[in-house]
């Protein structure tokens, strides 16, 4: 059947198509140079309008893409309109039948994916997603007309809501499979720790993402986090011992964390590990040898003879190199360097001593060659760090000399020796899932050591509990963005906060948090405390008030609290705490720096040192080409590690924190403190 535009309508119309023709299932629109095949699965709509004369028949396509047929007689118009669209919907009947058997297996898997027991990852729904437009590229009919057939519509309309929100539907599902978990293993989540996990602690135990980032803020409950998720692996049959690996950055802190899991999940099998630990495991496994570690990793004093000694040696025997190292002492770090053989001032080499030490130690941990090492600096100081690195090659070659004399290694090449071993596939990873403790403090390097081993195995989970408002490592080479970056550096996941403290008071967290915060490169979570604390929480005091400060502590503390007193540095230690045993006998005092203070908590905490100067806080920046090269890059706010070093210190206290500047010379974090409503009391 056929239908053609009269001899009048097609001189008039001026159209490219003027005749139709009825196919088997679809039509074909010609004219006398074009030619358009329509197949019935591409028709969406079929439209018969008269004009003033002739009637016209409009054929919808997809992309609102249309083609016309003009200046036909309306009557013939009428007749092939109707029998057109009557074979078109019985064909699209029959068709529908056949999307709806497809369209109903694609709402199977969807259910199936929704019974069962188990978290749905990003993964996961992004391969459902894959399924369901496999599934409607396989259909008779187009997809837009999906929703006219009633047997079609439902099963339609389940699989547009996983293809337009995919994100709206997997957070539905995992927050109903969550709260049916937390139903199911109340028990569980009541007694795995002394006091019952809170809402955000279970939460983040049984979220199932791939990449997890638990961003813990100070008193908030990591490692009773981090115990639970052990303990949740384990009682889900989720993982058995051997495949869970569990991460500290130091020996204290893994024997604490074993000992944590051993009086609460009542196990051995499961130990935590330092990374060095680690790697010295993959490199006896994968080498069927156990490498020795130098004895000089553990003694800093050996460490700098070593140094000092070749340092010495490089400068006698090598005349040409001492205007190179006067010039970095000099001109770069701005010291005074005594006329003539000054490498021989032992007041000199003592001070240059812990510089050297860092300084290899940096280039251990680089461990490329030397141009690898020029070639990766920042163009800006390229040149001259090009000139640092060949002066301190020598104290590298001793380094190297040393490890070989040995029958040693280092722990950089501990690290560097197990990513090697892990590449070439002569270790094969065992664990299922990765719990790494204090995740802001990692560097490249160890983050490597965690790629390396996830690579083996792409459905090893990461599950990484840290607080980037606590990284005060970058010095030692930990990088904050590999934190603040979660997902970008370890793939698609989850961030979930732990949002209550049991630490510190309202007030003590409200000047943290708002000071903290002011950095815009800091994550933003919330951290709420369990009671509200008076505006004397967090109180800024004249240095010269110390004693008196003490003086009334001693009135109202108990002998069972404890009271930290905080400074910059070591030699910061105030002359009045030498006296303290006799003075005030019955106060429980501890004085360390700042940075020791991390892990620790006090019911009263002494923030000394806020004053400008050398010794002042927050601390000059004192980096060299050496740090500004090897080090991760800083953020661009002002003193960004600082401030979080202040944050620390402030979040030890339980009730009450004494901030100690200098009046003549006040810290730059005193008017920011003011501004954020820290009151100045005259006397304690």
């Amino acid at each position: 059947m056929e239908l053609k535009a009269t001899s009048m309508g097609k001189r008039l119309a001026q159209h490219p198509y003027d005749k139709v023709v009825l196919l088997n299932a679809g039509v074909k629109v010609s004219g006398e140079r074009h030619e358009y095949l329509i197949p019935f699965n591409q028709l969406l709509a079929i439209h018969c309008k008269r004009g003033l004369v002739w009637g016209e028949l409009e054929f919808v396509l997809p992309a609102e893409q249309v083609v016309r047929l003009h200046g036909t007689e309306w009557s013939e118009t009428q007749q092939f309109h109707h029998h057109l669209t009557t074979l078109w919907q019985k064909w699209s009947h029959e068709m529908s039948v056949i999307a709806a058997q497809v369209l109903q297996q694609v709402v199977d898997e969807i259910a199936q994916s929704d019974q069962q027991q188990k978290w749905l990852t990003r993964q996961q729904t992004a391969g459902l997603q894959q399924k369901i437009r496999q599934a409607l590229s396989a259909l008779p009919l187009p997809v837009a007309r999906l929703d006219e057939f009633e047997h079609c519509r439902d099963a339609w309309n389940r699989c547009q809501a996983w293809l337009n929100d995919v994100d709206k539907s997997r957070l539905a599902h995992n927050q109903a499979w969550a709260d049916a978990m937390l139903s199911q293993y109340a028990d569980f989540f009541n007694t795995i720790e002394s006091s019952p996990l809170n809402p955000a602690q279970a939460r983040a135990v049984v979220n199932g993402e791939q990449s997890l980032l638990v961003l813990a803020g100070a008193g908030s409950g990591k490692t009773s986090v981090l115990v639970a998720r052990a303990g949740w692996l384990l009682t889900t049959g989720e993982a058995v011992a051997d495949q869970i690996l569990l991460l500290a950055f130091g020996r204290k802190a893994a024997q604490e964390m074993d000992e944590r899991i051993q009086e609460r999940l009542h196990t051995q099998d499961i130990t935590a590990r330092t990374f060095h630990a680690l790697a010295l495991h993959i490199i006896a496994q994968g080498s069927k040898k156990v490498p020795s570690v130098s004895k000089l990793e553990n003694d800093a004093q050996a460490r700098q003879a070593l140094f000092i000694k070749t340092w010495r040696q490089q400068c006698s025997e090598k005349k040409a190199q001492v205007k190179g190292w006067r010039q970095w002492l000099e001109e770069e770090l701005s010291w005074e360097v005594p006329e003539g053989s000054f490498w021989q001032d032992d007041k000199l080499a003592r001070r240059l001593g812990s510089r050297l030490d860092r300084w290899v130690s940096l280039l251990r941990m680089h461990g490329g060659s030397q141009a690898e090492m020029i070639e990766s600096a920042p163009e800006a100081i390229r040149a001259v760090f090009s000139k640092r690195v060949k002066l301190l090659a020598p104290m590298l070659k001793a380094w190297k000399t040393t490890l070989k004399d040995e029958n040693a290694v280092d722990f950089s090449g501990l690290i560097h020796q197990a990513i090697n071993i892990l590449e070439k596939g002569r270790f094969v990873s065992p664990w299922k899932h990765i719990l790494v403790d204090e995740f802001q403090d990692i560097s490249p390097q160890r983050a490597a050591l965690l790629s390396a081993l996830r690579a083996q195995n792409k459905h090893t989970s990461l599950f990484a509990v840290g607080d980037d408002w606590q990284a005060i490592y970058r010095f030692s080479g930990a990088q904050l963005s590999l934190t603040t970056m979660f997902h970008h550096y370890f793939g698609e996941g989850d961030c979930s906060d732990l949002d209550t403290t049991y630490r510190f008071n309202g007030r003590i967290g409200e000047i943290a948090n708002r000071f903290i915060q002011q950095n815009p490169h800091q994550l933003v979570k919330p951290l709420n405390s369990l009671t509200p604390g008076d505006k004397k929480a967090v109180t800024l005091l004249a240095d010269d008030q110390l004693e008196p400060l003490l003086d009334k502590l001693s009135g109202y503390a108990r002998p069972d609290e404890r009271i930290l007193v905080l400074a910059r540095y070591h030699h910061l230690k105030p002359a009045a705490l030498d006296k303290a045993a006799t003075r005030w006998p019955t106060l429980q005092l501890d004085f360390m720096t700042l940075h020791a203070s991390k892990g620790q908590q006090a019911d009263y905490v002494l923030v000394l040192g806020l004053r400008e100067g050398s010794d002042g806080f927050p601390a000059p920046a004192r980096e060299s080409v050496m740090e500004q090269a090897l080090l991760p890059a800083a953020e661009d706010f002002p003193d960004a590690e600082e401030r979080r070093l202040l944050y620390v210190a402030i979040t030890r206290a339980r009730h009450r924190v004494w901030l100690l500047f200098n009046k003549e010379q006040p810290s730059v974090f005193v008017d920011i403190l003011k501004s954020l409503d820290v009151p100045i009391a005259r006397k304690p």
